[in-house]
């Protein structure tokens, strides 16, 4: 309790670069040798230690192959024994959102008690990292292993956490180049018994489509929090980039999902159809695209169109941008939809969450074109399990 009491001290007077040096001094009330926070960058390759208010020079551990790593991957504690004593790793989960590990050198194996408790200490660290982390620059600092460009700058600031999930469903995404990214960008909300989502894949490049994008994101927050329909929301949306932005469009998923029932709704701006998975296979394609793109709209009279789909519990929808299925390898070959399908399908059977598949995807896709995008690649992996009560 004296270790609570200390971090619980920072919620109010503290900032995020002071969680190290708290958290070091705590680790002997936690029977703990050491005690460090070790955060995921942008690119999720590696876990780098907090920068603290004396930044230190100790290294972190990659994402692939090592027990830290596992702990992050898959959320769940990993061990390392020493002989005399050993390391603990716990993730860092805000909610849903992985934000890395926390790190402990104990002298011995906790017992199954002790780790819970040290859970609880995890789960406190998490809230402060998420909490205190707009106070300050040190959680930047530390996820940052590139310069960022001031396009990307604008759009991470307009994101909502990279995953959510409430009751069995779970809404997860992934951006790259996550330092160069400026046209792509995608929402969600949950709001009583409907999860709101959005996928926008904006024409151009650079600070021109980010602040398309940001024009997009919030004209499309404005009209969600103002009642309106899926119809109306894209017809707000169209009416704003037109105004703003004549001749620029931006596509777009804009969808609905009843949670108690499973009744999905989405509409198609010019946009690829989102891939449905159920059962280990891949379903025939949502019509789409079912409206022109955002911004000209009113080149036809009619409104867009409303697919609905009915899911089972368990169903998968996965929304991309063309920069992933259009990603290509030195020989100029495509990605393509059939791979993209086989890949996710391949994650998922293995037994990877939905984070972890769509962290794979990006980094198999960034592999793929050998390490240079050519586009913003973005994609959102929306999995329903009927709710509880």
């Amino acid at each position: 309790m004296e270790a609570v009491r200390r971090l619980m001290d920072l919620r109010h007077r503290g900032r995020a670069e002071d969680l190290p040096a708290v958290l070091a001094a705590a680790a002997p009330l936690l029977d703990a040798q050491s005690a460090r926070v070790l955060l995921v960058d942008y690119g999720q390759v590696a876990l780098h230690p907090l920068r603290g208010a004396t930044p230190g020079t100790a290294t972190g551990h990659a994402v692939e192959d090592t027990l830290a790593g596992r702990a992050f991957t898959t959320a769940e504690h990993q061990w390392h024994d020493e002989g005399d004593g050993g390391l603990l790793w716990l993730p860092l989960l805000h909610g849903a959102e992985r934000l890395g590990v926390l790190e402990l050198r104990v002298k011995a194996q906790p017992s199954a008690a002790h780790r819970l408790d040290l859970e609880v200490i995890a789960a406190l660290v998490a809230e402060l990292i998420a909490s205190r982390r707009f106070y300050g620059d040190a959680v930047e600092h530390t996820r940052r292993r590139l310069p960022m460009q001031l396009a990307a700058e604008i759009i991470w600031n307009q994101l909502p956490p990279l995953t959510f999930a409430v009751d069995g469903t779970i809404v997860t995404a992934v951006l790259e180049p996550c330092y160069e990214v400026g046209g792509d960008a995608f929402d969600y909300a949950a709001n009583e018994d409907t999860l709101h989502v959005a996928l926008f894949d904006t024409v151009g490049h650079g600070i021109s489509a980010s602040a398309l994008t940001t024009l997009t994101l919030n004209t499309y927050r404005n009209a969600r929090r103002s009642g309106l329909s899926l119809t109306d929301t894209c017809r707000s949306i169209d009416k704003w980039i037109r105004a703003q932005y004549p001749g620029a469009f931006v596509t777009a998923l804009v969808a609905e999902l009843d949670m108690a029932t499973g009744r999905y709704r989405r509409i198609s701006a010019g946009h690829p159809a989102e891939l449905f998975l159920r059962g280990g296979r891949t379903l025939p394609s949502l019509p789409a695209p079912n409206a022109l793109p955002l911004g000209l709209g009113h080149m036809v009279g009619r409104p867009p169109g409303v697919v609905e789909q009915r899911l089972e519990p368990g169903d998968t929808l996965v929304l991309y941008t063309d920069g992933i299925t259009e990603a290509r390898d030195a020989s100029g070959e495509l990605f393509g939809v059939d791979r993209l399908s086989e890949f996710l399908l391949d994650a998922l059977n293995l037994g990877a969450t939905a984070p972890e598949t769509m962290r794979r995807l990006i980094q198999t896709i960034v592999s793929y074109e050998e390490g240079e995008l050519r586009d913003d690649a973005t994609a959102a992996m929306l999995q329903w399990r009927r709710r509880q009560g």
